[in-house]
């Protein structure tokens, strides 16, 4: 079949023992029925939702039969273990469920494809995808621009594109974060970038480097910072902090406060000026439909 994945990405979390999964689809709305399908299958997966044709899956590391049945339950993962520094993702599902694994096959990162039941027709297909081990590294920046020239977001986005061409990783994606517009620092829209990367583990504590490197090359503005955060999710208080920057001024000491409480790291690049924003980007990087909002306009 010429129909196939286009990427294939695994992302850990050694500490709670999660993995995230994240899949580009062939077909521009086609992982709405997979997102549905799998979600209702697999025991293993707590959660799951779609970006474009791409379907992000959270997943344990573990195993569990699948109970599966036409329309209702009909393909799912099966198992997800780690080995070697490889992640092992085992699929199953009922005739064009269980092809789907197959086209994984030749997808960007994909290491190998073991074809355990040939699917298709009205039969059980099941396959095992291995991908490299992966870990997921977000970035918060700040302060790029001034009144003059630059936009903080184009910058941003330009960087992430530098890192998936240097082969640290992969450029996941761009997330920019409305804060508090009565801020009389601001360059004007007032917003930050939060940009998210799936890494190789040795390059884990490089892609900082780089990034700084690129900031302090490109960056207009004497109050440049970033900030850098190893993990799958931001916390509660992350988040709850970005919030807080979203309606008010806040000060940088707070903003080092729950950095140090959640283990971020903070690189003034030309200044501290873009601590806060750096900061703050990175509680609402995975709330994309909260990050652009006004304070007004939330509703939690």
């Amino acid at each position: 079949m010429s129909v196939n994945y286009k990427s294939v990405i695994a992302m850990v979390d050694d500490a709670l023992n999660l993995v995230e999964i994240v899949e580009e689809h062939p077909c521009p709305n086609g992982s709405e029925w997979v997102i549905y399908q799998y979600q209702r299958t697999s025991p293993l997966i707590l959660s799951a939702w779609r970006e474009g044709n791409k379907h992000h899956f959270v997943t344990k590391i573990g195993k569990e039969k699948l109970n599966l049945v036409p329309s209702l339950s009909a393909a799912g993962i099966e198992e997800v273990y780690i080995e070697n520094n490889r992640v092992h993702i085992v699929y199953a599902g009922l005739a064009g469920g269980g092809v789907g694994a197959e086209l994984r096959k030749g997808a960007k990162n994909v290491l190998e494809v073991n074809i355990l039941e040939k699917g298709g027709g009205s039969r059980l297909g099941k396959a095992e995808v291995i991908t490299p081990k992966m870990e997921k590294v977000i970035i918060g920046i700040d302060d790029t621009d001034t009144k003059e020239e630059g936009a903080t977001w184009v910058l941003a986005h330009e960087i992430g594109l530098e890192v998936e061409k240097e082969g640290l990783g992969y450029y996941l994606d761009h997330t920019i974060v409305q804060l508090y517009p009565g801020n009389p620092n601001k360059t004007q829209n007032c917003v930050s970038i939060a940009l998210s990367f799936a890494v190789y583990p040795e390059y884990k504590y490089k892609l900082d480097k780089f990034i700084k490197k690129l900031l302090k090359e490109r960056s207009l503005s004497d109050e440049t910072a970033m900030a850098v955060y190893y993990g799958l999710f931001p916390s509660k208080s992350m988040k709850l902090f970005a919030l807080k920057a979203k309606k008010e001024m806040v000060k940088i000491e707070e903003a080092k406060s729950i950095a140090l409480r959640n283990n971020i790291k903070i690189i003034p690049i030309n200044g501290e000026g873009g601590i806060i924003g750096a900061v703050a980007a990175l509680g609402l990087a995975e709330h994309h439909s909260l990050a652009p909002k006004l304070c007004e306009d939330i509703k939690l």
